[in-house]
């Protein structure tokens, strides 16, 4: 099991990493992380969601996804509360507080799904959540010790540098870990190094010595991370700024408080002449954008009044009359139209309010969650495209008649304007699609369109990653350490 010195040092990367190592070198490997939190999730083949690093990760590792790789998914809803999702399926919503009673009670299916997972791999890499030096979150935890401790399996620490502090973060963490604990960690790795990692030589002396833990290796900056999926939110304060001046198409994206499923962003972003702008509250969405593109939302009433308060609203339908294209997926699909009705308070307190009205459509948030992987075409185009559905609610209305989509071949999904300027589909991934995403880019402007390959690219930069792993980390080493604890 990986756990951090703290969150975002990097576990969900070097855990996906691994599992491209291991199984370039014949393991059958599954990645696995018992408690998740994020808007950021992907469909299984079994019908259920996962944590959409864990979907990465089984990427990597060359297996199906499974519901029972990430058994419990957190997806923050308000402040303070969350949708509870439970080997793959909605069990509820939880505040923080009454999660935290909650917790026991799920550790049982935890350790079942721990052990579907495992069925038949050489080789389980468990990514923990958050930090183990987080002790007052300790009594009931299922995310780092408690589960370590209850599946019983050994500890591999991750630091990260680039953020200082490196050496008291883990010294630190010896110091609140219990006995028990300290004995269950094996080693550390500190990750995100600039410049030559012999300076640190040192620093890796005074570690062992206040702590008795090996270090497994010094794993530099992996510039190939750039163009792998994101899971968390804080991706989004990392992208590169855009180029104003570089004649570059520019998509326009509103950051949404309960902003769900952006790697929909990733493909367009990838492409060298396409500037994705994340626009910031408190911040205008820019006139001269080519695109603007209302993202997934766990909350669509929420963010709706919140696109609200921004004065983003504005933003866009004068954008709309300049003549710009404006898309929607998902929750922002059910923003462009007229009305979205949460009658029994599915994603919040109930209610309803007006949408943009850019498209003659109402939503009524209510039945069952849509989970599937679906493939299809673009309507218009026949150009072939692949995703997943990821959301509850019915959509309809007179703009239904000129879908965006056709999945399957006979069900249409979204809806276009009779110009073709205001589309919304609810498939996430569509953009993955690499001759759909030329020809929708080709429609804004001809001479900004590449041959960039998406899904090539990724399992490349897996590739590059894990290449890079062979040379920072001590693999033989890791290799002996996975063995020793299959035979002790």
């Amino acid at each position: 099991m990986f756990q951090g010195t703290g969150s975002d040092v990097g576990k969900s990367l070097l855990v996906a990493g691994l599992c491209r190592v291991f199984k370039n070198r014949g393991f059958v490997v599954r990645p696995f992380k018992p408690q998740n939190m994020s808007n950021n999730a992907a469909v299984t083949g079994d019908g259920g969601e996962i944590g959409r690093a864990q979907a990465l990760q089984a990427r990597a590792a060359g297996v199906p996804l499974s519901v029972h790789m990430n058994p419990v998914l957190l997806k923050p809803q308000t402040d303070i509360g969350a949708q509870v999702v439970v080997q793959g399926k909605v069990e509820g919503t939880a505040k923080a507080r009454d999660y935290h009673q909650l917790k026991p009670k799920l550790l049982a299916r935890v350790l079942e799904s721990f052990s579907i997972a495992g069925a038949g791999a050489d080789l389980v890499l468990v990514e923990g959540a958050g930090s183990p030096a987080e002790v007052n979150l300790r009594d009931g935890d299922i995310a780092n010790m408690g589960f370590a401790e209850a599946a019983d399996v050994p500890v591999i620490l991750i630091a990260d540098i680039d953020r200082g502090g490196v050496i008291a973060s883990l010294v630190g963490t010896h110091a609140v870990l219990s006995d028990d604990e300290r004995r269950r960690v094996r080693g550390y790795i500190i990750n995100k190094f600039r410049g030559d990692p012999s300076l640190f030589d040192e620093g890796l002396r005074i570690i062992e010595a206040k702590t008795g833990w090996p270090c497994f290796g010094v794993v530099g900056h992996l510039e190939a991370a750039r163009r792998l999926p994101q899971e968390d939110a804080m991706a989004l304060d990392q992208r590169a700024p855009s180029e104003p001046d570089n004649g570059a198409i520019k998509i326009a994206v509103p950051r949404l408080s309960r902003i769900a499923n952006f790697d929909d962003l990733d493909p367009l972003a990838a492409e060298p002449d396409v500037s994705v702008i994340i626009v910031n509250p408190g911040e205008i969405i820019p006139a001269d954008a080519d695109v603007v593109l209302i993202p997934g939302s766990k909350a669509t009433l929420s963010d709706l009044k919140d696109l609200r308060v921004q004065g983003w609203d504005i933003d866009i339908l004068s954008h709309h009359r300049r003549g710009g294209v404006v898309i929607g997926i998902c929750g922002g699909y059910q923003m462009l139209g007229r009305r979205v009705e949460d009658p029994d308070g599915i994603e919040g307190p109930p209610g309803g309010a007006d949408g943009l009205g850019l498209l003659d459509l109402t939503t009524v948030i209510a039945g069952d969650k849509s989970l599937f992987e679906v493939v299809g075409t673009e309507a218009q185009s026949g150009h072939a495209i692949a995703g997943y559905e990821m959301h509850i609610g019915v959509t309809s209305g007179p703009d239904t008649q000129t879908p965006w989509l056709m999945l399957g071949g006979t069900r249409p999904d979204g809806a276009c304007s009779k110009d073709g300027r205001v589309r919304g589909a609810y498939v996430h991934g569509l953009f993955a699609a690499d001759i759909f995403r030329r020809e929708f880019l080709g429609q804004l402007r001809a001479d900004r369109v590449s041959t960039s390959a998406y899904e090539i690219g990724v399992d490349a930069a897996l590739d590059e990653v894990a290449e890079a792993l062979e040379s920072y980390l001590d693999i033989d080493a890791l290799k002996n350490f996975f063995s020793s604890c299959q035979t002790g």
